[in-house]
């Protein structure tokens, strides 16, 4: 062959092979669009194979005007000042009539609305307890069935809004939710809510993990920061989803959808399956959760610089800012200032990851603390109780008479050695340690919250009982530019506080 002619054929090979710009673009958008329908069919999947596990919850609650008039609440009504009484009375009455002729036969009426989620064939369903908190009437709904089934509170748990509630399925296969594992969720994959937002049954939205280990979420309530933390999502999650279940790309539930911030803010909460388990596993078993508890406020270090620079030697782990009386820390050898650094050699750096810790014991496990206290280390023991119900109720102090002041004034309190007749007097405990009897307005003591009936049991991790132990301790501290540690007792409360004098 030629020279001409082994050109020409190479030139025809070449030009077979080249891929013009506009098949290119058509390679790509067919490769683009198959990622997007395998995308789309994957969510179609998930709601698929979830929501046959999810159920529409209806609760009935006690007429409130029948309790107003009938009930134990009608006993307050000696409270409301007769002249308004009488109206109050009329007024009520008369919305008793009217509700008891709209619905003659007694029905229940219903009046609220979530969601819950199948987990055991026996009928088992998990829900939020905010949901079905006081219903005197449940019932539960099936995607497929138009039937409603009678359900009963199995259990439920205030701390983490966790309940558990049962029906009869009457032969009725049920489909369990398979559950996945909120440790291993990451921030940033897949979630999907399915629920019944706004009577809406069975609305599917999707978005994604927004964070993990949100806490302080609810907003100006008492114990804001409840038992755990929280996942969230900002897949579109309204009232009525409450109870139903929050899931990933895999059909797996790692949350239950419990509040919302507001609403179209994309910014939602639901509680981490795992503890979800733990709860409903002991509700169902048990009728009631009983979690471990320690009984001890903590700070983390790195948001107390004042802390910080008092104490150098600690720079992580969780300062142990008050002890009630009452509860398992005031056994044990653990003091206000103490900083923990670790639970059974687990290092722990936040107030949730003690609680983490401490949950996942037994009561009446004991276990050791590793702590920092002052440029000591050491190893305390603590045995974990159950969580009271109630608070502690503190008792007031009586007021000191003038006799009784100490000449020793210094960061603004007055002290006195803590005898029989002033532990009397003031109606506290003796123990080793100075009384506060009088804490002068403004001073350092005061801005943190010292008050007379105090007893100071420590100065800069020194045991004082006498005036001049307290005197001199607080003098060989720098009160103007690091401050001095103070640990003392209120009301039977350990608790901690960094004195600085003003002026530096």
């Amino acid at each position: 062959m030629t020279t001409i002619g082994i050109r020409a054929v190479a030139t025809l090979a070449i030009g077979a092979s080249i891929i013009l710009p506009s098949q290119q673009a058509t390679a790509a958008e067919s490769s683009n669009m198959s990622l997007a329908r395998q995308l789309n069919n994957a969510f179609i999947e998930v709601a698929d194979k979830v929501s046959p596990s999810v159920v529409v919850i209806r609760v009935a609650h006690k007429n409130r005007v029948a309790a107003l008039l009938d009930g134990e609440e009608g006993q307050q009504w000696e409270f409301i000042p007769k002249e308004f009484r009488k109206q109050l009375e009329e007024y009520f009455k008369k919305q008793k009539e009217q509700e008891e002729q709209e619905e003659p036969n007694g029905e229940p009426r219903y009046d609220g609305q979530g969601s819950g989620v199948v987990i055991r064939k026996e009928g088992y369903i998990l829900t939020n307890r905010h949901v079905v908190d006081g219903a005197d009437k449940i019932q539960v709904r099936f995607k497929d069935d138009s039937d409603w089934y009678n359900a009963e509170l199995r259990g439920s748990d205030a701390q983490s809004d966790v309940a558990v509630i049962k029906i009869d399925p009457k032969g009725r296969e049920l489909y369990v939710a398979k559950l996945g594992d909120s440790d291993k969720v990451k921030v940033g994959e897949f979630a999907i809510a399915v629920g019944a937002p706004f009577n809406l049954d069975y609305s599917v939205t999707f978005g994604h993990v927004s964070a993990k280990g949100r806490t302080h979420v609810i907003m100006g309530e008492p114990g804001a920061s409840m038992d755990q933390d929280y996942l969230q999502t900002d897949a579109s999650i309204n009232p009525g989803n409450s109870g139903g279940p929050l899931v990933n790309i895999d059909s797996e539930m790692i949350g239950i959808n419990t509040m919302i911030r507001g609403l179209q803010t994309g910014i939602g909460f639901a509680i981490p399956i795992n503890l979800a388990k733990d709860i409903s596993d002991a509700l169902i078993t048990d009728g009631k959760y009983t979690r471990a508890w320690i009984g001890v406020a903590v700070q983390p270090v790195r948001e107390n610089p004042e802390f910080r620079q008092t104490q150098s030697a600690a720079t992580n782990g969780l300062i142990v800012s008050r002890i009630p009386p009452d509860g398992p820390a005031a056994k044990s050898d653990l003091k206000p200032g103490d900083v923990i650094m670790a639970v059974d050699g687990r290092p722990v750096s936040t107030a949730q990851q003690l609680r983490n810790e401490v949950r996942a014991k037994k009561v009446g496990h004991t276990f050791t603390l590793d702590v920092a206290r002052g440029t000591k280390s050491m190893k305390v023991k603590l045995k974990t109780e159950a969580w009271p119900d109630q608070e502690t109720t503190e008792v007031a102090s009586k007021p000191l008479t003038s006799e009784d002041r100490e000449s020793s004034k210094m960061l603004g309190v007055t002290v006195k050695a803590l005898t029989t007749e002033l532990a009397d007097q003031f109606g506290v405990d003796k123990i080793d340690g100075v009384i506060v009897t009088e804490v002068q307005q403004g001073s350092a003591a005061f801005r943190k919250g010292v008050r007379v009936g105090d007893i100071i049991t420590d100065v800069d991790h020194k045991p004082v009982t006498t005036a001049k132990e307290f005197r001199d301790a607080v003098k060989a501290a720098d009160t103007k530019k690091k401050g001095v540690m103070v640990n003392f007792t209120s009301r039977g409360t350990s608790k901690y506080e960094i004195l600085k004098e003003s002026g530096d």
